[in-house]
């Protein structure tokens, strides 16, 4: 017959060696686990010749003077001789545009959206003192 006064002990020896051995397998994988970031890298060409890029800077003084590249620009005139200048130049030419801090943030946009309006979409803006 069954005694009720039994305490049931519980075997907890397999549980044990399991996780153990799970630590252990464990223990030796981490160190591997390579964490993977997708890059994409640029194609490379065959070209072995390297051609130098064009640039455009773009000057705004605090008196609405506007120089590209050592060239003078009335501001109210800008857009339509821009887009004249423009014409020498790709669609991938790098535009970059310094402006005095104290100009107008207003005057800085319309020098930038007459620069997009002749084509050329690379514009970097920078500020100087």
């Amino acid at each position: 017959m069954y005694d009720w006064e039994d305490k049931p002990e519980l075997n907890i020896t397999p549980l044990v060696d399991v996780m153990l051995v799970l630590l252990a397998i464990l223990m030796v994988i981490s160190p591997n686990i390579i964490y993977e970031e997708l890059i994409h890298l640029p194609k490379g060409s065959a070209q072995t010749q390297v051609t130098e890029k064009k640039e455009i800077e773009i000057f705004i003084s605090d008196a609405k003077q506007i120089k590209v590249n050592n060239q003078v620009f009335d501001y109210k005139t800008f857009s339509d001789n821009f887009r004249l200048f423009s014409n020498d130049f790709s669609p991938e030419t790098v535009v970059r545009i310094s402006a005095d801090k104290k100009l107008d943030y207003g005057d800085v946009m319309n020098v930038m959206s007459a620069v997009k309006q002749s084509g050329l979409t690379n514009i970097s803006l920078a500020t100087s003192g």
